[in-house]
C-alpha cells in the first residue's frame, strides 16, 4: 500500500509540473483565439466569447513574408549546425584521443570559453564582423556560433568512453586515425552527437538579440526578430492577440518536431556510456 501512495503522490506531482510548463503555451493559445477587445475587457476569460483562431490567423499570416523568414531560420538553423559538426567532432576526438604538446593548455582554452557569458564578448564580435564587411549578412550570424565550446567536451568527454581496445583493434588492421574516428568512433558516440544537435537547434532556432544587432534588411530576419518587429506594427498600443498568434507560429514548427521525434529525444538524453 506504501509504494502505490507514493506512486500515486509521484504522478501527481508529475502532472502538476507538466501542467505548470504548459500553462504558458496554453496562455498564449487561449489569447490567439480572442479579439482585441475581449482580451482588454476580460484577459483572465479561458474560453473565448468569439473564437477569432482564424481570424487573427489570417490577419498574421498576411502582414508578414513568414515563408521568407521560415526559410532565412532552417537554412541559418542548419548551416550553423553542420559547422558546428565539423570543427566540434574532430576537436573533441583530438582532445579525447590523441596526445600532441599543448594539449592541456589548449583544453583549458577551451573550458575558459564556456565560464565567459556570450553577452561579454558581443560588443567584440560585432566590431569583427563590421571589420570583415560581414554586416546584414548570413555569414555574420553565423560567425560567433562557428566554434561550440560545449560542442567540443560533450564529444572529448564522448570519445574518451571509446574502449582503448577498439582503438589498437583498428591500428593493428591499419586503420588511420581519420578513419577510426568516421567509421568506428562517429557511430559510438551517436547518442551525444543527437543530445547536442538538439540543443543547439533549439538555441538557434529562438535567437533573437545577435540576429537582430547584425542584420537590418527585412530579408535576412528570422522568425524571433521578425516576431518582435510585428509586434512594433501596431499603431496603438499593443495587439496582444495578434503578437501570440505570431508566437504560436514561431513555436508550433519545434513543437511539431518534438512530437513526431521525441523517441529519439528522450533516448539521446538519457543513453549514457558505450555498450
Amino acid at each position: 500500500m506504501r509504494n502505490k501512495g507514493k506512486e500515486f503522490v509521484l504522478n501527481v506531482a508529475i502532472l502538476v509540473i507538466a501542467f505548470m510548463a504548459l500553462m504558458p503555451l496554453l496562455w498564449i493559445f487561449v489569447t490567439a483565439c480572442k479579439s482585441q477587445p475581449e482580451i482588454l475587457k476580460e484577459p483572465l476569460r479561458i474560453i473565448p466569447v468569439r473564437n477569432m483562431f482564424l481570424e487573427n490567423l489570417k490577419t498574421v499570416w498576411g502582414r508578414c513574408d513568414w515563408i521568407l523568414y521560415f526559410k532565412n531560420t532552417l537554412l541559418l538553423t542548419v548551416m550553423i549546425w553542420a559547422v558546428q559538426m565539423l570543427v566540434a567532432i574532430p576537436a573533441g576526438y583530438a582532445f579525447g584521443v590523441l596526445k600532441f604538446p599543448g594539449k592541456d593548455l589548449l583544453f583549458l582554452l577551451v573550458l575558459t570559453r564556456l565560464m565567459v557569458s556570450p553577452e561579454s564578448t558581443m560588443l567584440a564580435n560585432y566590431l569583427t564582423v563590421l571589420k570583415l564587411n560581414a554586416y546584414d549578412t548570413r555569414i555574420g550570424i553565423m560567425l560567433p556560433y562557428v566554434v561550440s565550446a560545449q560542442a567540443i567536451f560533450m564529444f572529448r568527454q564522448a570519445f574518451k568512453q571509446l574502449p582503448s581496445s577498439l582503438m589498437e583493434s583498428a591500428r593493428i588492421d591499419g586503420c588511420t586515425d581519420f578513419r577510426y574516428m568516421l567509421h568506428v568512433g562517429i557511430p559510438l558516440i551517436r547518442p551525444y552527437i543527437l543530445s547536442f544537435s538538439i540543443i543547439t537547434c533549439v538555441f538557434q532556432w529562438n535567437a533573437f538579440f545577435w540576429p537582430m544587432l547584425i542584420t537590418k534588411s527585412p530579408d535576412k530576419r528570422i522568425l524571433p526578430v521578425a516576431m518582435t518587429f510585428f509586434g512594433l506594427q501596431a499603431e496603438s498600443g499593443s495587439e496582444w492577440g495578434l503578437t501570440m498568434m505570431a508566437a504560436l507560429i514561431v513555436t508550433v514548427p519545434l513543437l511539431l518536431t518534438f512530437i513526431i521525434f521525441q523517441k529519439q529525444f528522450i533516448n539521446s538524453f538519457v543513453t549514457s556510456g558505450i555498450k
